[in-house]
């Protein structure tokens, strides 16, 4: 039995070790919101959290999450009380497909925890390995600045 967390639900599985931690979201959990791109880790459309860290979850091995915590899109918000950067991703209508942006979203969760003013090559950094097929980057690195913001509005 494989135990790990996810979105702060224990979650116990006995599905085989090797098995990709995105099929067990999208599949088993039904959190359908972790999208699967490319299936090697190129997209970045299959970005969570592991224990605070954007990781792809395509290539994530079940069998080595342990005791671990994964965050996906849905502990981010929800449509009536989004979070900040998904304020930040409605309010500069970044999304014109959407297909990226639950990954995008969370590659740029991670940078804000980590660096809560971004300046933009910090943020090209941070979220070069997410493709947006759409090319919507520039409104991408305008809504991470405006979820800066929003963060530290949220704080005071």
């Amino acid at each position: 039995m494989i135990r790990f967390t996810v979105n702060g639900a224990q979650v116990e599985t006995d599905l085989e070790p090797e098995t990709p931690l995105l099929w067990v979201l999208r599949d088993t959990l039904k959190l359908t919101g972790t999208k699967y791109g490319c299936g090697i880790a190129q997209c970045g459309a299959c970005t969570v959290h592991l224990d605070g860290i954007a990781m792809r979850s395509c290539q994530m091995q079940i069998g080595d999450l342990e005791g671990a915590e994964v965050a996906t899109i849905e502990a981010q918000g929800t449509p009536e009380a989004p979070g900040p950067v998904q304020r930040a991703w409605i309010e500069h209508q970044v999304a014109q497909c959407g297909y990226c942006q639950s990954g995008q979203i969370m590659a740029a969760a991670a940078l804000l925890a980590e660096v809560p003013d971004p300046d933009d090559a910090q943020i090209d950094d941070a979220l070069s390995g997410n493709l947006c097929r759409c090319g919507t980057y520039p409104r991408i690195r305008a809504a991470v600045h405006r979820a800066a913001e929003l963060m530290r509005e949220d704080t005071q």
